[in-house]
């Protein structure tokens, strides 16, 4: 796993409720076939699982957490050994991942553990010491090694594959024979990490797999009882274990265990990973795993120094709570021994890296960091790394998906590695809330559910009726993130997020509908699918091959109104070479324009802005062209076309979704300085069918027409005197619930003013203060009539605005 996080979050809103404990007092000892014992969450017993079954943690940045001076606690709050706290919690296994030379010239340690050889042996003395055994892990580069990179060593680079074997060979050999002389309980050994398109800068099958059977080589001579693994990621990929396998097999490769990460947040389904591993297992008889999962038990950063799991990440799978991060590990536990006795185990990765102070302390943390390797990466890891870590290093970027609370002390989520094996009971609380997000294109309707779905800490979900929030409802009005609270009927809290973009013009503009028709593609190495690396949805423009390849994807988009626009659009990727490009560009009948995406790695979302002039013929070609070498990777999201704000509206034309209505101006009494038309209503908050008294001055016509607006309807006609107006209007007794705009039009149809009101059904969901039965039995009838939403509208854009950027992570 590659601890960096993208972006920070933006507003968005986390209905948690909870009443459940962050820790526990210790659970009564039960033997493996004991009913459910007592606790503070509850956990489905997984049966059938096998005694040597693996339940383990990969705590490779320990050392240089305590070093930085954090304290691992046991659940009561006392200090204690990290080990011991994870072999009275169920753990039997210890993942350590292996750096070959993770030092700068001057000696200085690169982070994230800067663990190399020796310490990798530190930190398996102490896990053998607590009778856990250890997997280790060899990244086979002095870094990070992934799906987005696979640098060499230092020591390695530019060696041919031959000579790169053999010195993978006898590295090997020599880092485990440290192992065994220590006399660490190694069972298992990784060679590679994540190696999905490389290992050691050697892409393709045929160089990966010289690389694969010198380590496994290794191995066998150094530790003959050691299972060898080989590990990938991305199982919701279509076909790419079953690719994988079958290549290793042709080419000989010598390995015990397939492995696999599975982040619920990015690798689909569990029946999907149960299915892929199954597949593996049956085809070519090999066991498998999970060597990496982990989920969240909060959205709030311990450290000053940006999550990677944030509010922006997709996270409906499992309440954020501890509740959530035990039953989506016993949900991958499960996954795995569905594959039968070749599904051997789970390693939950990094549960230990917790803050090493507050993010209030972010200036003395910094120095830790850099001090002690504690932070995912030091500056001094620029040198080696200087696209990321050179760029983005910093701290644990996984404090909010540790097993541990942010003062060291062990949550009960840690005890899920020995409540599998028993079960947990606890009393029935709230686990979490629905988190309700709502997108909107400015100028189109709010629609707020009328029911959220309430989580219990027993797995069960209840649809309760929610009151949503009148006045916060009426302040959504332009682009922007709004928040908007409510309460369900069993008065517990929910909220809703509402999301207004700026008019997208691009059809189809994140791949989503399979009907891609709009799209031109030429070229190889590219195509629009599904992907677990999509900005956004589940679909982006995805591309890769192993020969230098071109690509181009085009669309024209025309109808636009003549003025200027600002297109974006988000990419991630690497894998690059010098003279490699991946361009987004815009042609109109004024010029050509291009900027390029920044492909520095695996979801280190580039979203470059190209500004653009349409002409009087509404035209516009939007792209993403590129040229690129063997090896490069990535994807395309998020097309956006955006009219810039502060344009005026052709007259006599219905303004543009998310562009500002011009109101007009009229000569101040006197002064003949231009004021702006304004109005009033002498209430806001209305039923359909009230009447409203409209009041309006700054006028300059002798007669307007009085109307309300979502989809507009005129009320009614009144003279104007002395540039003013008042008038009383009944809205329709058909008017949907929710926001709505009271406009003053000219007798051609222009907006002359207008004010934003909020219109309240019978049953008030759209209201605070509703008796909670009332609403319940509201929802009720409106589930049964099929439509159980609260509709709000709103106006136009009145200011200048700027159209929200792709999403970036």
């Amino acid at each position: 796993m590659h601890a960096l996080p993208r972006g920070t979050g933006r507003l968005a809103a986390l209905a948690a409720v909870a009443a459940l404990l962050t820790t526990a007092p210790p659970a009564a000892a039960a033997a493996p076939d004991d009913g459910p014992v007592d606790a503070g969450i509850v956990v489905a017993k997984v049966d059938g699982l096998a005694d040597d079954f693996i339940t383990g943690v990969d705590v490779s940045s320990v050392l240089s957490q305590e070093a930085s001076g954090v304290v691992y606690r046991d659940a009561s709050g006392q200090p204690a050994d990290l080990f011991e706290v994870l072999a009275d919690s169920g753990v039997n296994y210890v993942r350590v991942r292996v750096w070959n030379d993770p030092y700068d010239t001057q000696g200085r340690g690169y982070g994230g553990g800067t663990v190399d050889v020796a310490r990798a042996v530190q930190i398996g003395e102490r896990a053998t010491a607590h009778g856990l055994r250890v997997l280790v892990d060899f990244h086979y580069s002095d870094f990070w090694a992934d799906p987005a990179k696979q640098h060499a060593p230092k020591a390695w680079e530019g060696l041919p594959v031959a000579d790169k074997a053999a010195a993978l060979h006898d590295w090997t050999a020599a880092a485990l024979t440290e192992f065994r002389d220590a006399g660490v309980d190694v069972g298992m050994v990784q060679v590679g990490n994540e190696t999905n398109n490389a290992v050691a800068g050697v892409s393709g099958w045929d160089g990966m797999a010289q690389l694969f059977s010198a380590g496994s080589s290794a191995v066998r001579a150094v530790l003959p009882d050691a299972l060898v693994a080989v590990h990938l990621t991305n199982p919701e990929t279509a076909g790419r274990y079953a690719t994988a396998a079958a290549a290793l097999d042709a080419r000989g490769v010598d390995y015990d265990v397939f492995a696999s990460s599975y982040y619920p947040y990015w690798h689909g389904t569990l029946g999907n990973l149960t299915s892929v591993l199954k597949q593996v297992a049956d085809d070519y008889g090999k066991q498998v795993m999970v060597a990496e999962t982990s989920w969240a038990r909060t959205l709030d950063d311990g450290d000053g120094h940006p999550n990677v799991i944030t509010a922006d990440t997709t996270t409906h799978q499992y309440p954020i709570s501890v509740q959530g991060q035990a039953t989506a590990v016993r949900d991958v536990v499960a996954a795995v021994a569905a594959v039968g006795d070749a599904g051997i185990g789970v390693f939950y990765w990094e549960p230990a890296w917790t803050p090493v102070g507050p993010p209030a302390a972010l200036d003395a943390n910094k120095a830790l960091w850099e001090a002690h390797g504690s932070g995912w990466a030091s500056s001094y890891a620029g040198e080696y790394d200087p696209d990321d870590a050179g760029q983005y290093y910093g701290g644990s970027a996984w404090d909010n998906q540790a097993l541990f609370a942010d003062d060291g002390t062990a949550l009960e989520s840690l005890r899920v590695f020995s409540y599998v094996r028993t079960g947990a009971t606890a009393p029935r609380a709230v686990s979490s809330v629905e988190q309700v997000r709502v997108t909107v294109t400015d100028g189109s309707p709010v629609v707020l559910p009328a029911t959220v779905q309430v989580t219990y800490n027993d797995g069960s979900v209840e649809a309760q009726a929610v009151t949503w929030d009148a006045a916060a409802l009426a302040a959504v009005d332009g682009p922007g993130t709004y928040p908007v609270p409510g309460t369900t009927a069993a008065g517990i809290a929910a909220t809703a997020t509402v999301v207004v973009e700026a008019v997208n013009h691009v059809r189809n503009p994140g791949f989503e509908d399979p009907d891609t028709s709009m799209w031109a593609l030429t070229g190889s190495g590219a195509q629009i699918t599904a992907t677990g690396d999509a900005a956004a949805g589940a679909r982006a423009l995805s591309f890769w091959d192993g020969a230098a390849f071109r690509f181009a994807l085009s669309q024209q988009v025309t109808g636009l109104e003549p003025g200027t626009y600002t297109l974006t659009a988000t990419a991630q990727g690497g894998g690059t070479s010098a003279g490699d490009q991946v361009l987004l560009g815009a042609t109109t009948s004024a010029r050509s324009a291009s900027a390029p995406f920044a492909l520095t790695g695996w979801k280190a979302w580039s979203t470059p802005s190209v500004p653009l002039t349409v002409g009087a013929d509404g035209v516009a070609t939007v792209s993403v062209t590129a040229t690129l070498s063997g090896g490069a990777w990535g994807t395309v999201d998020e097309v956006r076309l955006v009219r810039d704000a502060g344009q005026p509206v052709d007259p006599g034309t219905p303004p543009t979704p998310g562009t500002p209505v011009d109101p007009g101006t009229t000569p101040a009494p006197g002064t003949g300085t231009p004021v702006a038309p304004t109005v009033t209503v002498s209430d806001r908050t209305l039923r359909p069918g009230d009447p409203v008294t409209v009041t309006a001055h700054g006028l300059t016509v002798g007669e307007v027409e009085i109307g309300v607006a979502s989809t507009y309807r005129a009320l009614a006609r009144a003279a104007v005197t002395d540039g003013s107006v008042t008038a009383t209007v009944t809205l329709p007794t058909d008017l949907a619930p929710g926001v709505h705009h009271v406009q003053v039009r000219s007798l051609d149809g222009a907006v002359l003013a207008q004010v934003r009101i909020v219109v309240l059904g019978d049953g008030a969901l759209a209201a605070t203060g509703a008796d909670p039965a009332g609403a319940a039995l509201l929802s009720a009838l409106l589930l049964a009539a099929g439509g159980a939403l609260v509709l709000a509208r709103r106006h136009r854009a009145r200011a200048a605005r700027v159209g929200r950027a792709a999403r970036a992570t």
